[in-house]
């Protein structure tokens, strides 16, 4: 490491004009961080409702329709390419670190901020890839419609966008706020998306009259307007293409079943080895990685489908382009769904009849899922800082050891349980994001595990920190 340059050091020549956050320099209060974290979500919201200038047309399908709530972005607004470049960046930086590709030591202060600066660098090399690669699919518009001017202004707007997303990531990521922005902007999605579909008043004719979208709002509708009791349930129950309170009563169910598995952990007991008859315990979750698993496949799966759809559209009769995925928009909606390929089998059935329907797309997307999560699961567990060994680490650094266990066989102990925890627990986040795709809830069963383990997060903080002790709750109280 003394003499050669290392692939880490490219990004130091950058470090002058990368936008920067600086750590607090002292702790930041309870109350200061409820106020950073409201800023940062009244701009999230802001940038989610603002279209895009110059937009040609948008009545095109949308090629991620059903990936937005996880991606916590909106169709045609400045937050089109949503935390995808984020989450992204980080994942491809966490596995060369994790597979020594870059030699990083984050035991060192210089080579993590230096790591963090390289992950950024590359969330704006990759927002700047995808803003043009959705400008010249055509999601706007024929780009020979367009004009070169309108597709400058376009990507400029998608990538200055997207610096400002990342920085509020930064902000929230350094202790300005309660953890990583990227969970925090999906919960924030999920949230308005849920009390959008059940209390909007928006209203649109799908061939059945006057409808309300919000599925609360129109059940009471149905029972006004409609002249049977028992119809105008079925209706509020099993209404197509608006939300409906079976989709609502099966995100309560993932809710609910999300909250009872948080819930699962092994206590393993340790014991200081400098203080004499201390004794506590160490809690191993079941969900060791919390939410990254699903982070991680959605990720994966976004840029396969953007790839597909964007090479669909250049060259649809190309053989290798339609094994890859062929797209077509699903009847009743904007939705661009895949037809065939690669990405069909991908891509969730969307109800319980369409899995039956075609029951080997569903097995094989069920074992991707599950597959998939679990083995993400244990690799970040390894990559992340969270492996067996680093937690050994932490142990001889704290002067803690497990009872009836020497310091010698403290690291195996560890090995025989996390990494069953974490593929284990990643298999279990797989089988609920199953389950949420073909009860179709609210959103997609991703973006709900995602919001549930980010809120049970905040809500541990609150405890950890003392809310009743904050100077906000004494002010409202006086």
């Amino acid at each position: 490491m003394s003499g050669q340059l290392r692939l880490l050091d490219l990004v130091k020549p950058f470090l002058p004009i990368l936008p920067e956050v600086e750590t607090p320099l002292r702790k930041v209060t309870y109350d200061d961080k409820i106020l950073w974290s409201f800023g940062a979500g009244l701009c999230y919201f802001v940038m989610s409702e603002l279209p895009l200038y110059g937009i040609f047309s948008s009545d095109s399908s949308d090629p991620l329709y059903w990936m937005r709530t996880i991606l916590a972005s909106n169709r045609g607004t400045l937050l089109e390419l949503g935390t995808t470049p984020i989450v992204t960046a980080g994942l491809i930086l966490q596995i060369f670190g994790g597979a020594q590709i870059l030699d990083v030591n984050f035991d060192l202060k210089s080579d993590r901020e230096l790591f963090q600066s390289a992950q950024k660098l590359l969330a704006i090399i990759l927002t700047t890839a995808q803003a043009v690669a959705v400008v010249f699919s055509g999601l706007y518009g024929s780009p020979s419609d367009l004009g070169p001017g309108v597709i400058a202004l376009l990507i400029l707007q998608l990538i200055g966008a997207g610096i400002i997303l990342i920085l509020l990531d930064e902000v929230l990521e350094k202790g300005y706020g309660f953890g990583p922005g990227i969970s925090f902007f999906t919960t924030l999605h999920v949230s308005q998306q849920i009390i959008w579909n059940c209390f909007s008043f928006h209203s649109s004719d799908y061939g059945r009259g006057n409808e309300y979208t919000g599925c609360v709002v129109a059940l009471f509708h149905y029972i006004w307007v409609r002249k049977s009791f028992s119809g105008a349930l079925m209706e509020a129950f099993f209404r197509p293409h608006l939300p409906n309170l079976m989709q609502f009563y099966a995100t309560l169910l993932t809710f609910l079943a999300t909250l009872y598995f948080l819930t699962f952990r092994v206590e393993i007991p340790v014991k200081s080895t400098k203080v004499r008859g201390s004794a506590t315990s160490y809690p191993i979750r079941l969900f060791y990685t919390g939410a990254m698993p699903v982070y991680l496949l959605s990720s994966f799966t976004a840029n396969i489908f953007l790839t597909s759809q964007s090479f669909f559209h250049q060259f649809p009769t190309n053989l290798l382009v339609r094994l890859f995925g062929t797209w077509e928009a699903r009847e009743g909606t904007n939705q661009l769904v895949a037809v065939s390929g690669l990405a069909y089998y991908l891509q969730p059935p969307f109800t319980i009849s369409e899995a039956l329907w075609d029951p080997i797309k569903s097995v094989i997307y069920f074992v991707f899922v599950v597959s998939a999560c679990s083995i993400f699961a244990k690799t970040w567990a390894e990559i992340s800082g969270s492996s067996p060994r680093d937690v050994a680490k932490q142990f001889k650094a704290q002067g803690i050891s497990i009872l009836g266990h020497r310091e010698v066989t403290v690291l195996k102990e560890l090995k025989r349980i996390i990494p069953v925890a974490a593929s284990v627990g990643g298999a279990v986040i797989g089988l609920l994001v199953v389950s949420s795709d073909l009860l179709g809830s609210f959103g997609n069963g991703t973006a709900i595990l995602v919001a549930i383990s980010t809120i049970q997060n905040y809500m541990e903080i609150l405890a950890q920190e003392g809310f009743s002790a904050s100077s906000m709750q004494q002010y409202l109280r006086a």
